[in-house]
């Protein structure tokens, strides 16, 4: 099934991001490989293509696991987890209905 995370940003953060933004990809990249990774991105901190200096307030990953509690096991051994960048993540089921 699929399941939507969504990591939210703590407040100034935009370093420890970017120092664990390789190893955040790394498994982004296995999902795909995997053919488990519908979608992922950050979520600009404002209306901006680039925010710049003022970074990200979190961001979104839909992909797919065999129960929720993988897809919250997974989620919790994020980079960004480990180094203190998303001060809370949410795990939920998701339907894809359109595209």
């Amino acid at each position: 099934m699929w399941y939507a995370i969504e990591g939210w940003d703590g407040p100034e953060v935009l370093a420890k991001r970017m120092a664990a933004r390789a190893e955040h990809l790394a498994r982004l990249h296995a999902l795909r490989d995997q053919g488990r990774l519908l979608l992922a991105g950050p979520c600009p901190a404002m209306d901006a293509e680039d925010p710049g200096p003022a970074g990200f307030s979190g961001s979104i990953v839909i992909a797919e696991f065999a129960s929720l509690e993988a897809a919250r096991a997974w989620a919790d051994a994020d980079p960004y987890c480990a180094t203190g960048v998303y001060q809370r993540v949410d795990v939920r089921p998701f339907r894809k209905v359109l595209p």
